[in-house]
């Protein structure tokens, strides 16, 4: 529901006969709301950390032993007390992630591509276990991400749902989290500073991005000044200034974000949780590693709060990057005081 504790109020109806009893439960029953209407698409699937599960179990190199089988078979819903073939028979057993994810599969047919697919690749078989094929309950290949079992139309619970009923792909949602979240908390998952650090030679890229888009803002100021800036349609020079001062100081955002997200490891912990799609997007990795970028109110610059300025630390008709919101810096370096005031404006 979002509510918060600002105020926020809450109504309760109670039914009061057979009827109404029988069509608020027909109504509002958790796995008859599993699909929307609005969308005919499902609005619950799996999310945060049993998703990151789900892409780490269903890996190509996740090997699990006897004894940790065992201990998994305990937690599969109903299971039919057959220990399946391990993949690996010698020097000793070892069964796949997923040979046991298909255990709770409902028998049904799927062919989906992972988030991470390529777009310029079209065989059929993939080299990054991008091509998600589950036949008739068993998962052939592919690393289950959001794409599969997220709340997306013609993923896993939507095809569930569809051949099986709303029973079925409530059990189906309970058994993934049971299983998948006794595996992450055997297997362990965290964020360390160490996630964090792009190489040095990364770094120098991001400060040569940076310093290039100042210098070509310090350009367009001196522009500005001269009247030598060409206008854009419709916009008065002020208009067109700011709006070129925006794209050039996103750009450097982007490109600076694009280095260190290419710089970070695939077995990176940020990365992962971005893949797999349970928290953090490219923008967070590169606000993390390089630079926060251009801090907004109400879809401009910081505006002037003191006569001709914004704040009482620069000089007055100050039009540059620094004193109008631009922050160089990143969540790993810190930000500096006028920095941390325009960030905490922009928040709000």
């Amino acid at each position: 529901y979002n509510a918060d504790f600002d105020g926020d109020e809450m109504n309760l109806h109670v039914p009061q006969s057979h009827q109404t009893r029988a069509e608020v439960q027909e109504l509002m029953l958790v796995p008859h709301c599993i699909v929307s209407p609005q969308s005919n698409k499902p609005v619950m699937g799996i999310i945060q950390d049993t998703l990151l599960g789900c892409m780490l179990f269903t890996q190509r190199d996740t090997f699990l032993e006897r004894d940790f089988v065992m201990n998994m078979l305990m937690h599969v819903g109903n299971w039919d007390g057959i220990v399946p073939q391990p993949a690996i028979l010698k020097p000793r057993p070892l069964w796949t992630g997923k040979q046991i994810f298909s255990l709770i599969l409902p028998q049904v047919n799927l062919a989906r591509k992972n988030q991470t697919h390529p777009d310029n690749e079209d065989t059929p078989m993939s080299p990054g276990d991008t091509r998600v094929y589950i036949s008739n309950g068993n998962l052939v290949c592919g690393i289950v991400d959001k794409k599969t079992v997220g709340s997306s139309a013609n993923g896993l619970i939507h095809v569930t749902w569809k051949e099986f009923g709303a029973k079925r792909t409530d059990e189906l949602i309970s058994e993934i989290q049971v299983l998948v979240n006794h595996y992450v908390l055997h297997r362990g998952q965290s964020i360390g500073i160490g996630d964090t650090i792009a190489d040095d030679s990364t770094m120098r890229v991001v400060i040569n991005t940076i310093n290039a888009a100042k210098q070509s803002v310090q350009e367009l100021v001196n522009k500005a000044q001269n009247r030598a800036l060409v206008l854009l349609p419709g916009k008065t020079m002020m208009e067109s200034f700011e709006t070129e001062v925006n794209q050039a100081l996103n750009s450097a955002r982007d490109k600076s974000g694009s280095s260190a997200q290419g710089s970070l490891l695939k077995s990176n912990n940020i990365k992962r949780m971005v893949s797999a799609g349970s928290k953090g997007s490219f923008i967070n990795i590169s606000q993390i590693c390089a630079c926060v970028g251009q801090q907004n109110v109400e879809g401009k610059r910081i505006g002037y709060g003191f006569h001709r300025r914004t704040l009482p630390h620069f000089v007055v008709d100050d039009l540059g990057p620094e004193s109008r919101g631009f922050v160089e810096n990143s969540y790993l370096r810190g930000l500096t005081p006028t920095e941390f005031f325009f960030h905490a404006m922009g928040g709000r």
